[in-house]
């Protein structure tokens, strides 16, 4: 890791994020190839709240390439940075896309979930929460419901008589 990184990360930690952010902008004019400069710059600015500016970092990034454990992440903040924006459409792709390279990362398949009840799929989205909360638990009552929560899981609509 570069100093200008730690450093970034030191300020972050500390809560100093416009200086953070400063900090991002100018590598990034510095070395706009730097796909790693231009994850750090985006997520610099979703620490601010400042959405609509992240987003063609994260695109630029992800673009030019990033080493697999820094693209889930801008696959991630790309695609709930959307989300956020109401453009809802765009996240969901980018999450099909990270969970079609990533299947194990079950994070990204909560956001996934998010964005599919933004579209009003409130089935795909309860479906994909649920599933992904049986992959990943370890609570006993979970465990003992398994084959249950699994069977209604995309039954949720349907009445038995």
């Amino acid at each position: 890791m570069d100093k200008q990184i730690a450093h970034l990360i030191t300020l972050r930690k500390n809560g100093q994020l416009e200086e953070a952010n400063q900090l991002m902008v100018g590598l990034v004019k510095e070395h706009p190839e730097n796909a790693y400069y231009q994850f750090q710059c985006a997520w610099t600015f979703d620490s601010l709240g400042k959405e609509k500016e992240a987003v063609p970092h994260y695109e630029k990034a992800i673009k030019l390439g990033l080493e697999p454990d820094v693209l889930i992440d801008a696959y991630l903040g790309l695609g709930s940075t959307y989300r956020t924006l109401g453009q809802y459409e765009q996240a969901e792709q980018i999450f099909i896309q990270a969970i079609h390279e990533f299947p194990e990362a079950e994070h990204v398949k909560v956001f996934y979930a998010m964005t599919l009840y933004n579209l009003g799929n409130h089935v795909k989205s309860m479906e994909t929460l649920l599933q992904t909360l049986l992959r990943t638990t370890n609570h006993q009552g979970i465990q003992d419901y398994k084959k249950a929560i699994h069977y209604y899981s995309d039954k949720l609509d349907q009445i038995w008589s």
